[in-house]
């Protein structure tokens, strides 16, 4: 998981805990999915706590008809209250609940959202009317209240998804929403729908026009998606943004120093549109290459290689050279793992494209920490050097390769 994600995980966590994020900083440390499962765990916990209290108040809802208690509940009970208390009862009594939400204010209802049990949201989410739900969507994020709308989504049906299509027009209020969702599957699942119709070539013109803060959402959420997901929005991104929009954008996550997110999603880049990224001006800039090649040091994540060297293999053979000799400058235990990496990811042949025409020195450097591999393996790297027709240009890297220590 990434940076981006990591900063939802604390937002998250704060919410759950109600305190400041900066009191959470420190935990970031933890990276992503720990932070998930930490935040899931304590609100676990809390919601716990009241479950006893929440049990006798479940008794009294077959006893008193729906018809008296919504309005005198929206009258009297504090939001923080009913939300709390609203998915333990909601769980005893399903069908009741979903009545209920026919009742319900929809600014009332987006008040309590936020202090609701998610894990219950999702056991009534099947039975849950789409109408209501939609109005108090509509209302979370008219509100900006993209924290609580986030994990919710991980429970939406198709149904709902259906709804959420033609019924919520923030386009923007659903990707920032999006990005407070954990898992790349669920989010993979809402626009593998929402691209059979109309609404992601909005969604993306919205991104290419928005904010810093939209279009950085908008990358942690693409950046997780499944391959097929990445391919099509991918498309519609250099389908519909200008070589000037493109530009931009990809400019706005190198200072915003979320490469790493940037190559993930790249990597997973239809050639098509990595053609048209590689060709693109902010690629022809010697500080962005070396920015974006100087971040994958010390990473030893498939997606992040498959990322920079998809695009270095498509760039200008001057281009691909200053990556070539950056790679070469990285870390000595960063190199010594590559060749696991390339082999795994079947990475080698863009790997070797771009050492192809980087300066003998640094076709030196690599060869010199690859020649401590087994022979095999360095033979294996001679043979797929042979078989990319690539002996002359990589004769240093040949060279100093069979060097035995």
């Amino acid at each position: 998981m990434s940076d981006l994600v990591t900063r939802a995980q604390i937002t998250l966590l704060s919410r759950t805990l109600h305190v400041s994020e900066e009191r959470l900083t420190h935990l970031e440390k933890l990276g992503a999915a720990n932070l998930h499962e930490l935040q899931e765990r304590m609100a676990k916990a809390i919601f716990a706590q009241h479950n006893s209290t929440f049990s006798r108040l479940s008794m009294l809802v077959p006893v008193i008809p729906l018809s008296i208690s919504m309005p005198l509940v929206q009258r009297v009970v504090p939001p923080l209250i009913a939300g709390r208390a609203a998915g333990a009862i909601g769980v005893d009594h399903p069908k009741k609940a979903a009545e209920a939400v026919t009742m319900l204010d929809p600014s009332y209802a987006a008040a309590a959202a936020p202090y609701m049990d998610p894990h219950s949201v999702g056991q009534l989410a099947d039975i849950a009317p789409v109408q209501p739900v939609m109005k108090i969507v509509n209302e979370l994020l008219r509100r900006g209240d993209h924290v609580t709308a986030g994990p919710f989504l991980a429970y939406a049906t198709p149904e709902l998804v259906r709804a959420v299509e033609t019924d919520v027009q923030d386009d923007e209020g659903l990707v920032r929403s999006a990005s407070y969702a954990y898992s790349g599957e669920n989010i993979s699942v809402i626009l593998r729908h929402l691209l059979t119709g109309t609404r992601v070539p909005r969604l993306v013109r919205t991104i290419l026009q928005g904010s810093t803060e939209l279009r950085l959402a908008a990358l942690s959420v693409f950046a997780r998606c499944d391959t097929d997901v990445v391919v099509a929005i991918g498309d519609i991104i250099f389908e519909l943004g200008s070589a000037d929009e493109i530009a931009d954008l990809t400019g706005t996550f190198i200072d915003a120093g979320v490469v790493s997110e940037t190559l993930r999603f790249v990597g997973q880049l239809s050639p098509s549109a990595l053609d048209l990224l590689a060709a693109n001006p902010v690629i022809a800039d010697p500080d962005a290459i070396d920015t974006i090649a100087s971040a994958v040091d010390g990473s030893i994540e498939p997606a992040i290689w498959r990322g920079l060297l998809e695009l270095a293999e498509r760039t200008t053979p001057p281009i691909a050279r200053r990556i070539g000799n950056t790679v070469s400058h990285f870390e000595t235990a960063t190199l010594a793992q590559l060749p696991t990496v390339l082999s795994t990811s079947h990475l080698w042949p863009p790997m070797l494209k771009v050492l192809a025409t980087a300066e003998p020195d640094a076709q030196s450097r690599i060869g010199e920490v690859w020649s401590a591999l087994p022979a095999l393996e360095r033979n294996e790297i001679e043979q797929r050097v042979a078989d990319l027709g690539l002996g002359d240009e990589l004769t240093t890297l040949s060279a100093t390769l069979q060097i035995t220590h």
